[in-house]
């Protein structure tokens, strides 16, 4: 369990780890927060965005959202060239609901997940939201800049 980073501790941490974050917009206080808390956090959700080649398209929709799903939609978008795009600090529509059974065995590092079986649980509260640019269908390429 954590004390969610400030967004300056969130760029000291990545710059730390050899990246160089790039802040868009007012990235350090776009949230959702007047939606409920964020933290203590527990872990980090990576999804692929299942978008095309523009990555300025990528990162504008994760940080806007769309009509169904208002942003930030993560805090971090991670384009084919390995550049990070900070996008949100705080809360972020990027996990929705799960199973409080889940998170307790994340919590706890079980080595056996019980199944998903509840929708009940904030994984908005919880989780660090992360989207790496890829479309997700065994096809496109995770360039090793991404890895990296």
């Amino acid at each position: 369990m954590a004390t969610p980073l400030t967004a300056d501790q969130m760029v000291a941490a990545l710059k730390k780890e050899g990246l160089s974050p790039v802040g868009v917009r007012d990235w350090k206080t776009h949230n959702r927060n007047h939606k409920g808390p964020f933290g203590p956090v527990h872990g980090v959700m990576i999804h692929h965005t299942v978008t095309g080649p523009d990555v300025a398209a990528t990162v504008r929709l994760c940080y806007d959202g769309h009509s169904d799903l208002p942003g930030p939609l993560c805090h971090v978008v991670g384009g084919k060239d390995g550049k990070i795009y900070l996008v949100g600090n705080g809360r972020a529509n990027h996990a929705g609901a799960g199973d409080p059974d889940v998170l307790t065995a994340v919590i706890a590092e079980a080595a056996v997940r019980p199944p998903d079986n509840e929708a009940t649980t904030d994984g908005n509260r919880y989780f660090y939201g992360i989207e790496i640019k890829n479309m997700g269908d065994g096809k496109d390429p995770y360039p090793y800049a991404q890895y990296e």
